[in-house]
């Protein structure tokens, strides 16, 4: 594979008809900061765009998927609704920031190439959205997942709560989404949150090349086509739920409870939690 272009975030590069996108940070475990969110539009509105692309694989460096949003980093986009919180400004900004943010998930799950994800390590908060927008998940073993936005005192707001109910159905969804807890692969793999299980990395992401690959050699018009279908039947859902939570998200969560969880990250040290 060659480089496409240069990201700060990412890696894009092609091989035939398949695209890989990679996670590289800069933040550790590939944690979304502001690059990730604002590059992650970009490139896959080019890729929807390129003739030359026919499916897509979605991966991570290093050990870990993703660890998530980048609290340090993001942590400015949050202070103006935390310090002014009855104002309607920066609720307002606050609004507009969760749609841009949403905005880059969406622009996976709306590229007309099929994306398969390979997970390794752990997949956190942001990444387990990242890869629900995917159309195909495969995990090493090693694959840790968790729905960790309430431990944070966040409402998930990037398409978790949109798109799993699809996936892995509402009981487990609820159970993820209200503990905050940690699953490994084999729970993943059981409740459909991944297609298959590999022994490593290296394993999971030769599947997903291999499978992205048998993807690109079919008619591409008639798998867009297959997508499209697939997709329209929940689509309307999915946008009704991204535009509440972001709604939901400007008026509530801004809280005590959030100023502690972003405190507790820079003090390395447990939240508090009073219900303020």
């Amino acid at each position: 594979m060659t480089d496409e272009k240069s990201w700060t975030a990412f890696t894009v590069e092609r091989e035939g008809a398949v695209a890989q996108v990679t996670l590289t940070g800069p933040g550790k475990g590939n944690a979304m900061g502001p690059d990730f969110w604002s590059e992650l539009p970009q490139i896959f509105a080019e890729l929807d765009a390129d003739p030359e692309v026919r499916a897509v694989v979605l991966a991570g460096s290093g050990k870990n998927f993703s660890y998530g949003l980048d609290l340090p980093a993001m942590s400015g986009d949050f202070g103006a609704v935390l310090a002014d919180k009855a104002q309607a400004g920066p609720r307002t900004e606050f609004h507009d920031l969760i749609k841009r943010m949403q905005s880059g998930v969406n622009a996976v799950a709306d590229c007309r190439k099929p994306v398969v994800a390979a997970i390794q390590g752990w997949c956190i908060g942001g990444g387990v959205d990242l890869v629900s927008a995917a159309d195909i998940r495969y995990a090493s073993a090693d694959a840790k997942f968790s729905i960790r936005e309430v431990k944070v005192a966040i409402v998930a707001d990037m398409g978790s709560l949109a798109r799993l109910p699809a996936i892995i159905g509402d009981g487990h969804l609820r159970e993820l989404a209200l503990t905050g807890k940690d699953i490994d692969a084999a729970r993943a793999e059981k409740i459909g949150l991944v297609n298959d299980v590999f022994a490593d990395a290296d394993a999971a992401l030769a599947a997903a090349r291999e499978t992205a690959r048998e993807i690109a050699a079919n008619p591409p018009l008639v798998v867009q086509g297959v997508k499209n279908v697939l997709d329209h039947s929940r689509s309307a859902k999915v946008d009704d739920s991204l535009r509440y939570v972001a709604a939901w998200n400007a008026a509530f969560l801004p809280s005590e409870d959030l100023t502690e969880a972003i405190t507790a990250v820079f003090q390395k040290r447990p939240p508090e939690f009073k219900g303020s």
